[in-house]
């Protein structure tokens, strides 16, 4: 009986060790060659700030990108809420030099008031960003996020949409840093973020 028990905490640790190594082979994926064959380039938008774009950070500055919208109901506060914790995580000085910004894909429903009282319960640095459809298209492709709207008329929404949630770490110039895949724990970020500030 003992035995048994024996081998089942190993097959457990072996299962965890594959599954974390997955999850890193993964991270790196995303963090090299196949994660920066996007585009990237200049986000220039309508934001909770006025008008936002990379061009303003300080040359020490990345910004943490984020597309989603207010009206998801898992991944995007799950998102956020891991960025913020990951902010929680640095000292002061390489907290102020992340810029978190949410891209809202839901120009319809999401308008900058909606975005600020949003993002604000994530934190004062969060930015909430949005612009019309044209733009969002444009964006999302240079940026390898995928999304769409889906009809649900029988609920009191009326629509999701179903978008990827990927964060970018992302310099003034628009060179994505890195990709890092969701997760509800911050380690992926905070290793991301380590590597880049």
């Amino acid at each position: 009986m003992k035995r048994q028990g024996l081998w089942a905490g190993i097959a457990l640790i072996v299962l965890m060790l594959g599954v974390g190594g997955y999850g890193w082979f993964q991270q790196q994926l995303g963090a090299s060659g196949g994660g920066n064959a996007l585009a990237g380039g200049p986000i220039e938008l309508p934001s909770t700030r006025g008008d936002f774009s990379l061009a303003e950070l300080q040359e020490d500055q990345l910004a943490v990108v984020f597309f989603g919208y207010t009206y998801c109901p898992d991944v995007c506060p799950m998102s956020l809420a891991v960025v913020r914790q990951a902010l929680a995580e640095l000292d002061d000085t390489d907290r102020g030099r992340v810029v978190p910004l949410m891209i809202s894909v839901d120009p319809e429903r999401d308008t900058l008031e909606r975005l600020a009282e949003y993002t604000g319960f994530f934190g004062d640095a969060f930015i909430g960003a949005t612009g019309s459809e044209a733009q969002l298209k444009e964006l999302a492709e240079r940026y390898g996020v995928i999304w769409r709207r889906v009809e649900t008329p029988e609920s009191a929404m009326a629509y999701t949409i179903d978008h990827s949630s990927s964060l970018y770490l992302v310099d003034r110039e628009g060179t994505i840093l890195r990709r890092v895949l969701y997760s509800p724990a911050p380690h992926g970020l905070l290793s991301a973020l380590g590597e880049t500030l």
